[in-house]
């Protein structure tokens, strides 16, 4: 009988740099890759009426499940599809081509090592091993210089205790050729109509405004990798980017092949170092560097802290921190309907694409929990099913730093809307590309638009109330605010 071995395919939808992938068909005569989508990612969340996994993810996760198919084809394999209970399938499948081992990547967040846990009490009666392998972050987590349970509490001190001692390891070749498991059928890719989204053609459109035209996959990530680095050298301006307001190639748009493993963050560092050793070296080349470490951290704060992360009390476990429930103004926000013309035209734009600016959701995000006191738990859960480059880790850690209730928590995380929205924003050219309804408004008055006169609202042809909402909140204590600084 050969030695067969099943990987199980999650958030590493590459064959390049997977440890665990390569390793399974180094020890195996033959594998079996499997992908399983579980129904209850895209169920609706009772309390707020929208789904875990919206459409545009959907849409990015099943294009990137069916590059990898193709990838494997080529090798000379498939990949098996399923649909329906991870750990049971996994099982089932382990056991009837009497396989070894399972192998597959090891997650940190809450429900991915509960999932870990069922398959690992399933296998156990039948004597199949689990072994899961790091492949998600920069740094591996055996090389870090202290336990995780001693993991520094803020971004800088864990960035000053690693950057300077840690070598970030070699990505790993992908396979030539791969052996597969025969007689073991696979199925149809599933549609989004499978998961229940209707309408599709009229729900998911590609607007001309949006910024996430990409399509999921190693393959267009790679290929977005080499263009955004090499052929356009847009690496070199990446610091001045990403604070700002989006173009279609304003952001590297890494973060969503990160999201699902279709871009190893070891082979984004080995290209950025290539490219300051062979052009240049510069404070763009060194902020992405930055920010790939920004993503190891909530990883490791997820590992460390656990189920914690998810609650509204958060990693700080603050019980006393008081939050409106207010279903309303969640609704508005969440609309682009505050009547704040920066706020709204940053949530319109998620809403039409699946995509923010790191700017805007720094700014949306501290509007919604500390401007609004609405519970911030529901925030990221909004961003969770909207995001196309959703992680757990790095939307559910940065909520938890905008709500202070992190572990490097700062007494009052408010933030000035009316400064980001000149500061960003100048000529309102992001808030009419968003908001048509104020297209007529000038640069000068669109971001206080609610202080326009009734003459000022017939020449711009705006009406606050009825056109465009009154706002939410007072927002002139922003402005006054800016006047005395």
């Amino acid at each position: 009988m050969p030695k067969r071995i099943l990987y199980w395919f999650r958030n590493d939808l590459r064959l390049h740099d997977n440890e665990g992938f390569a390793r399974a068909v180094e020890m195996a005569d033959e594998v079996l890759p499997v992908y399983v989508f579980e129904p209850r990612w895209f169920d609706e969340l009772p309390e707020l009426g929208f789904r875990r996994t919206g459409i545009y993810r959907a849409k990015f996760m099943i294009e990137a499940v069916a590059d990898l198919r193709r990838s494997l084809q080529a090798k000379g394999a498939d990949l098996i599809i399923r649909v329906g209970h991870s750990a049971k399938i996994l099982a089932q499948l382990a056991e009837e081509i009497d396989a070894e081992a399972i192998y597959a990547s090891k997650e940190v967040a809450e429900e991915e090592t509960d999932t870990e846990s069922d398959l690992s009490k399933l296998l156990k009666p039948i004597n199949i091993d689990i072994d899961l392998f790091w492949v998600s972050t920069l740094y591996h987590v055996r090389d870090l210089p202290f336990w995780v349970s001693r993991l520094p509490k803020s971004f800088t001190e864990f960035h000053n205790s690693v950057e300077p001692y840690t070598a970030v390891r070699k990505p790993i070749a992908e396979p030539q050729t791969v052996r597969l498991v025969p007689g073991i059928p696979t199925q149809e890719l599933p549609s989004l109509a499978s998961f229940g989204f209707s309408d599709v053609d009229e729900a998911y459109q590609i607007n001309e405004n949006t910024t996430s035209r990409y399509a999921g996959g190693e393959t267009t990530g790679v290929q977005r990798l080499h263009q955004y680095i090499w052929e356009n050298e847009l690496v070199k301006t990446y610091e001045d980017a990403r604070n700002g307001l989006p173009s279609d190639d304003y952001p590297s748009k890494f973060s969503a092949w990160l999201a699902l493993g279709c871009l190893s963050p070891r082979l984004i560092y080995q290209e950025v170092m290539r490219y300051q050793a062979d052009r240049a070296k510069n404070d763009s080349t060194e902020r992405i560097l930055s920010d790939l470490i920004w993503r190891d951290f909530f990883r490791f704060t997820a590992l460390r802290y656990g189920s914690r992360l998810f609650k509204p009390s958060g990693i700080q476990q603050n019980l006393n921190k008081p939050w409106l429930r207010d279903k309303t103004l969640f609704e508005q926000w969440a609309e682009g309907k505050t009547g704040i013309p920066f706020i709204d035209a940053n949530m319109r734009e998620l809403n039409a694409t699946g995509f923010m600016s790191n700017r805007g959701r720094q700014t949306v995000s501290r509007f919604l929990a500390n401007d609004l006191g609405v519970i911030w738990t529901w925030g990221a859960s909004y961003f969770e099913s909207l995001l196309v480059d959703y992680d757990p880790c790095t939307n559910w850690g940065s909520w938890n730093y905008v709500a202070d209730v992190s572990n490097d928590p700062h007494e009052n995380r408010t933030i000035n809307v009316y400064d980001q929205a000149v500061r960003f924003d100048e000529a309102g050219e992001y808030v009419k590309r968003w908001l048509p309804e104020l297209a007529a408004v000038p640069a000068e008055k669109i971001h206080s638009v609610y202080n326009l006169s009734v003459a000022d609202q017939a020449q711009y042809r705006v009406t606050l109330g009825d056109t465009y909402p009154l706002p939410i909140i007072n927002p002139n204590r922003w402005a006054t605010a800016e006047k005395n600084r």
